[in-house]
């Protein structure tokens, strides 16, 4: 039985299995939802034009609707334009997201968008799968274990915000989740968000076969030098035997040749010879 086929050039919408097989979104929930993420980025149809040009009934639509807000694939809000005139701003993504990073993408900087260079133009690819990843990786590399969980939650944050953004970009929950870590080792390193933004999208080809690969490339091979290390410590130095009347071995801070309780021995008889002729009398 033939199961894939070799894609068109244009005009198809890549949809993660996690979408397609997500347990609790209903048929018209799907539909709804990559029939919304297949639209050109010029067009703001709201969530009800969309339903209608799908063939969804209004009932169906509601149903549907309250799932993808539920499960974090739609949000929306009501705002005061200038004026003082409300609009909903509504906004569809291809993972989930918590209200709040949908608030911070809403709110957030658009990445550096990559102009087209002044140059040799290129031509589409005709009659074979494109394959413009960047080179391939046989073998992943392991993802970093010494990375703060925080750290790689917000890499994660940055990845979605890139691939909401970025529609050559796109990455479902899985690739966010397994890439968060290399982003997170970016911030590790001093990186910021705009950084991590612009390695990603800066000169994107015009066709981006597979998205979560591009970007473990280039999260790999662009990754910025660790910040120098701080002042090495100072050896410690070598065991000595005290000078004082305990014969014992100790470790010296500096130059020291008894150890601490000879040399608080010796400092509280100085004392106290030195307390000693302050009460002298005189004759």
């Amino acid at each position: 039985m033939l199961r894939h086929v070799i894609a068109p050039e244009r005009f198809f919408t890549q949809v993660s299995n996690e979408i397609i097989r997500h347990p609790r979104l209903s048929a018209a929930a799907v539909r709804l939802l990559t029939w919304q993420l297949s639209l050109p980025d010029s067009v703001r149809a709201p969530l009800s034009e969309t339903a209608r040009d799908a063939g969804i009934k209004k009932t169906a639509f509601i149903r549907a609707k309250r799932e993808l807000i539920a499960e974090g694939y739609f949000h929306e809000w009501r705002r005061q334009g200038e004026g003082g005139r409300w609009g909903t701003t509504q906004m569809v993504s291809n993972v989930a997201l918590s209200p709040e990073e949908a608030l911070a993408l809403r709110d957030g900087s658009r990445p550096t968008a990559s102009e087209p260079a002044v140059g040799e133009p290129t031509t589409p690819s005709v009659g074979h799968y494109p394959t413009n990843t960047e080179g391939k990786i046989e073998n992943p590399p392991s993802q970093p274990s010494h990375v703060p969980e925080p750290l790689i939650e917000r890499g994660g944050l940055i990845l979605a915000s890139v691939s909401h953004k970025e529609r050559r970009l796109r990455l479902n929950g899985r690739d966010i989740q397994q890439l968060a870590a290399l982003a997170g080792e970016w911030l590790l390193r001093g990186a910021t968000a705009k950084d991590l933004r612009e390695a990603l999208t800066d000169g994107l080809p015009g066709r981006v076969h597979s998205p979560a690969a591009l970007a473990r490339n280039r999260l790999t091979r662009k990754m910025p030098e660790p910040p120098p290390f701080a002042t090495p410590v100072a050896a410690p130095q070598p065991l000595r035997s005290c000078a004082g009347t305990c014969d014992r071995v100790f470790r010296p801070v500096a130059d020291e040749t008894k150890c601490r309780d000879c040399r608080q021995e010796a400092a509280a008889f100085t004392s106290s010879d030195a307390g000693a002729m302050t009460v002298q009398p005189a004759f």
